[in-house]
């Protein structure tokens, strides 16, 4: 009898401990394992959250106002008084490093979200209606992708004239072209899926499908292309800075330190070490934290 009985519970035990189980719970374990398990992903995240730590605290932390000057004490090597040393004006360079990080988050946030709403918004519509709306959006896409970003750019800043808000403007109008050919693809696969047809002939309408049904399920591109993204957009500010087309002077973005430091390479390299460096190590962080994403969150993304 006992044996009889153990046969008869045992199927059953399966089913109760699987339904009391949270679905997304294990999931969400295994993504955060397999990030964890890959050293340049920690790596680059703990230099995000220094830079976003450093850039939250830069009133706290810097050693002094960004445009205190003092001519005497100008193209001062690194020492105790100055870590990094000052620039040509007597400015310490730590103090205007610190706060330049704000301005790099600053753009490659605002750039990143503008480019993400239109190109999301435009891919999901592509995708879902399809026929002559995917047509002319494809168009569109191709069009924007016939112009480098920072070509682009350079044209809508001569239009727009010189300022950070013209960069993230134009970074944005860039790059959007990027997020909707990846999520029209996406969306292609998933308006046939079985939950997608269940939700159309219960009468649900096409907003309340797209917004409900289909846009929770391609976050996963969508996260791994907004931390690339990040690094191309903090990047390109710093570059158009450095051309004189991004943060005009006294604003201390890192492209108008490093272009500022030209001048004064021999006499005083740490001019544009210094923000170089710092250029350098949050376009890394970046890069490297979206590649880890993209491999935790789903391999098949590999080739995005």
């Amino acid at each position: 009898m006992e044996e009889t009985e153990q046969k008869i519970k045992a199927p059953n035990t399966i089913p109760v401990v699987a339904s009391e189980e949270e679905p997304h719970h294990g999931k969400q374990v295994s993504t955060w394992g397999r990030l964890r398990r890959s050293p340049g992903a920690m790596i680059g995240l703990a230099l995000i959250v220094l830079l976003l730590l450093v850039a939250l605290t830069a009133d706290f932390i810097a050693p002094q106002g960004i445009d205190e000057q003092d001519l005497r004490k100008g193209l001062l090597a690194p020492s105790g008084e100055f870590l990094l040393g000052t620039d040509e004006f007597g400015r310490d360079m730590l103090s205007r490093i610190i706060h330049g990080s704000r301005i790099s988050l600053q753009v490659g946030i605002i750039a990143t979200v503008l480019s993400a709403v239109i190109g999301i918004s435009l891919g999901v519509i592509a995708g879902y209606f399809g026929g002559r709306i995917d047509y002319l959006i494809q168009g569109m896409v191709d069009v924007s992708w016939a112009f480098p970003t920072v070509l682009f750019a350079l044209f809508l800043i001569a239009v727009l004239g010189p300022s950070l808000t013209s960069v993230m403007v134009s970074v944005g109008l860039g790059y959007w072209g990027g997020y909707a050919r990846v999520v029209r693809g996406q969306v292609l696969s998933l308006r046939e899926w079985e939950f997608v047809i269940a939700a159309r002939s219960i009468g649900a309408n096409d907003a309340r499908i797209m917004l409900r049904h289909i846009l929770p399920n391609i976050v996963s591109p969508v996260i791994v292309m907004s931390t690339l993204m990040m690094a191309d957009a903090i990047l390109i500010e710093a570059t158009l800075s450095f051309l004189g087309m991004g943060a005009q002077p006294p604003v201390p973005s890192w492209g108008s330190i490093l272009s500022a430091g030209r001048a004064h390479m021999r006499l005083a390299p740490w001019e544009t070490v210094f923000p170089g460096i710092a250029i350098m190590l949050t376009v890394l962080g970046f890069n490297l934290l979206g590649d880890g994403l993209r491999d935790a969150l789903d391999p098949r993304l590999k080739n995005l």
